[in-house]
C-alpha cells in the first residue's frame, strides 16, 4: 500500500499506526519521545503530514505501510512480560511468537498475569480498543484466600480507591469456594495499571492467581497456554464493532 493509491498525505502517527508498530496512541508518545525520524530529520510532531516518498524510521528502522493485518490471540502464560522487547532480556510474549508480521500487544497483561492477550499489527484496530473512553469489558479469573460479602461487591462495583490518586471499579460475576480458596469471575470496565490486583489488597484478601478470561466479544478458549491462533473474520468484525 501507498499514500499514491489513497491519493492523499497521512498524519505521521496514523502512518506508525497503519505501518503495523503501536496504536496511534502509542504512536504520539514515541514520536514526542524523539524514536521517529523523517527523510533523516528527528520529527516531534505527531500531526505531521507523511508523503508517499517519505522515508519514515523508528528507532532507525524503516516502517511502511502493512499491506495485511492480522489479529492474534495468545493464552499468556506466567513469566513472560507484555512487550515487544525487553532491554534487560527477560522473556516476552513476542518470543512465544514465530510469525513473519511484527504484532505488538493490545494492553498489558503484567509478568505473573496468565491468560487472553490479543496482538496485532493492526493499529487502529489497536487504538479503538485500547482508548479509555470505550470501557471495553475485560473479565478475569482469579482466586482468593476468602469470598467478597455483598457490602465489599456493593463497595467494589461503585468505586473503591485504589492509591496514587485512582479509583477502581469492578463487577463481581460469580464466587465459587474450593478447599479453602475462592475462585472469583470479575468484570473490569477500564483496566487501569494492575488493578484487580489493588482492589484485591484494599479489600484486605490475598490473591493468589490471576488469569484473564475474556476481552470484549473474546472469550479465552481451549487454546494450550503458550500457544496463539489466528482471530477469525467474524471475530474481528466483532472488534470492529465496539
Amino acid at each position: 500500500m501507498s499514500l499514491n493509491s489513497l491519493n492523499k498525505s497521512m498524519r505521521l502517527n496514523k502512518y506508525i499506526a497503519k505501518s503495523g508498530e503501536c496504536s496511534r496512541r502509542q504512536a504520539d508518545e514515541f514520536v514526542q519521545g524523539g524514536s521517529v525520524t523523517v527523510n533523516g530529520v528527528l520529527e516531534l510532531n505527531p500531526a505531521y503530514q507523511v508523503l508517499d516518498n517519505d522515508d519514515v524510521r523508528f528507532d532507525g528502522r524503516r516502517i511502511e505501510l502493512s499491506h495485511e493485518f492480522k489479529t492474534i490471540l495468545l493464552n499468556k502464560p506466567m513469566g513472560y512480560i507484555t512487550t515487544y522487547s525487553d532491554p534487560f532480556k527477560r522473556k516476552t510474549v513476542i518470543d512465544l511468537i514465530n510469525l513473519k508480521e511484527r504484532l505488538f500487544p493490545i494492553g498489558r497483561l503484567d509478568k505473573d498475569t496468565t491468560g487472553l492477550l490479543l496482538l496485532t499489527n493492526d493499529g487502529n484496530l489497536a487504538n479503538t480498543l485500547m482508548h479509555p473512553k470505550n470501557k471495553i469489558p475485560r473479565v478475569y479469573e482469579l482466586v482468593v484466600d476468602k469470598p467478597f460479602q455483598s457490602w465489599e461487591k456493593r463497595k467494589i462495583s461503585k468505586k473503591i480507591y485504589i492509591g496514587q490518586k485512582e479509583w477502581g471499579r469492578a463487577d463481581i460475576l460469580e464466587q465459587k469456594k474450593h478447599k479453602g480458596r475462592t475462585t472469583v469471575t470479575m468484570r473490569l470496565h477500564q483496566g487501569k495499571k494492575r488493578e484487580i490486583r489493588r482492589i484485591v489488597y484494599r479489600m484486605k484478601k490475598n490473591l493468589f492467581s490471576l488469569k484473564r478470561i475474556q476481552f470484549g466479544p473474546i472469550h479465552l478458549d481451549n487454546t494450550p497456554e503458550g500457544a496463539f491462533r489466528e482471530l477469525s473474520k467474524t471475530e474481528i468484525k466483532l472488534l470492529k464493532r465496539l
